[in-house]
């Protein structure tokens, strides 16, 4: 990988082209045993540099509450435009060195590595590094974008409806014909194409128009095909969104242990942790923070991932906590719309340091997530179990309702045979009395037909007489 690769023009998204280099990272003893002696002597520059500005920014400050003459403050403005002229050049020196040297450095000097991201990428290098930092420079997927463009995507719709609403106010982005809405559809549609499971989630164009904003579309395809595969936002992106709930979870964990009065105040306000900080992890402080400060922290993100995303949250609590415990929930909400996202305009650096001096334990977090995991699972299972109830429960019901008809056909039949019955008790009766009359109608023939031959002899005798 060359310098000039790094060096090519891109749209900086920093209000400066100096606010990542005002300070340079003290070296470690272990640090400096892999350092080149060119190497040494160029940090040391940059440390001195630092600390000239720093003398002549607190110079300028003590004076501009003076009546010294104008002469002073002009020499002294002349001096830091000079020395800061000076600290940018040995930047770069330094930053296309680690370009250079890459392997190397993330062999021998990560420790370094990670402070100098720390204090922020040169925007002309942030093309590169986050591609190196994401392992994305040489992807067999980039080989495949130009296909996938050719394609169709039941997410397009979907996609263009949405493309206006990110980064609205920036010049890259505006207008519907703009290179920047195209680019970004483009992305979108390759990836909702090659991850069919997730598709588009709005939230992570505003990733990729930060990406965009630094290098070409398909570099900005494959960075963020390997964010989404290694960088948890795949889980954060899917459907289900678990892996936000995780990270409310643990969030949820951190404002209790180091917050715990802002804590019971969010609680007695209703006033929910997913409300603020959801859009914190889905678009990684892009829609909430200014597009500098927002970009400092990517380029953390890019090194550390989500621990970064955290921190800065607590870091934010923490600075807002006095001002947010004496607001309503309405209250809250405004002061998280309007005054929060505002406060570290003018100075990036206040806001990370903050970020470092948050307590975070990596082995709780995880141990957090085993928890969360074990409690979802639990969940899952009494969910499944209520499914299996009702299932259950829908054929017992249905069951009843079999049975009740068969009831109601039982005690149509019965009366039924009831009514048969006494009908056939009346017959009864009428052929039990229709029996008794022709028994007696047989007798009366039987008593006439004798009486009729006890006279027939009297008679013959008389005739003969």
């Amino acid at each position: 990988l060359s310098l000039t690769a790094a060096s090519s023009p891109v749209l900086s998204p920093d209000s400066s082209s100096h606010d990542a280099v005002l300070s340079a990272p003290a070296v470690s003893p272990a640090d400096s045993e892999n350092l080149s002696p060119d190497e040494l002597e160029l940090l040391a520059k940059l440390e001195e540099q630092n600390r000239l500005l720093e003398a002549d920014s607190k110079s300028m400050r003590s004076m501009s509450g003076s009546r010294r003459n104008s002469g002073s403050s002009l020499v002294s403005s002349s001096s830091a435009s000079s020395n800061l002229s000076h600290l940018e050049e040995d930047t770069w020196i330094l930053w296309g060195r680690i370009v250079n040297e890459w392997e190397e450095w993330r062999r021998k000097k990560d420790k370094l590595l990670k402070e100098l991201i720390r204090k922020g990428i040169p925007h002309h290098f942030r093309a590169i590094v986050w591609q190196l930092l994401g392992n994305a420079t040489d992807m067999p997927v980039k080989n495949q974008y130009s296909e996938l463009l050719k394609m169709s995507s039941p997410c397009e719709k979907l996609i263009r409806r949405d493309i206006a609403r990110t980064y609205p106010e920036h010049e890259f982005f505006k207008g519907q014909d703009s290179l920047g809405q195209e680019v970004l559809f483009n992305v979108m549609k390759a990836y909702s194409l090659v991850d069919r499971e997730v598709g588009y989630c709005q939230g992570s164009a505003f990733i990729v128009g930060l990406l965009l904003m630094q290098m070409p579309e398909e570099e900005a395809f494959c960075v963020f095909v390997r964010l989404m595969q290694e960088y948890r936002l795949r889980e954060l992106f899917k459907p289900s969104m678990a892996e936000l709930g995780l990270c409310i979870y643990q969030f949820e964990y951190l404002l209790q242990e180091q917050l715990p009065e802002l804590n019971v105040h969010f609680r007695s306000q209703s006033f929910h942790t997913s409300m603020y900080a959801s859009s914190w992890f889905l678009t990684l402080f892009l829609t909430f923070l200014p597009l500098p400060v927002a970009t400092r922290i990517f380029d953390i993100f890019m090194y550390e991932g989500l621990e970064i995303i955290f921190r800065v949250g607590l870091a934010i609590l923490q600075y807002n906590q006095t001002d947010l415990i004496q607001l309503d929930m309405e209250g809250m909400s405004q002061h998280f719309q309007k005054v929060i996202p505002h406060q570290f305009d003018s100075c990036p650096d206040k806001l990370i340091l903050r970020a470092y001096q948050v307590k975070y334990n990596p082995k709780r977090m995880k141990k957090l997530e085993k928890e969360y995991t074990t409690i979802k699972n639990k969940e899952m299972e009494e969910q499944i179990e209520i499914k299996r109830l009702r299932t259950e429960n829908r054929l017992l019901k249905q069951r009843i309702e079999t049975l009740e008809k068969g009831q109601v056909t039982r005690a149509q039949e019965a009366e039924e045979n009831y009514v048969i019955k006494r009908e056939l008790a009346v017959v009864r009766q009428q052929c039990s009395t229709a029996s008794e009359n022709l028994e007696k109608a047989q007798d009366t023939i039987r008593e006439l037909q004798q009486q009729r031959v006890n006279i027939l002899p009297n008679g013959c005798d008389h005739q003969n007489v």
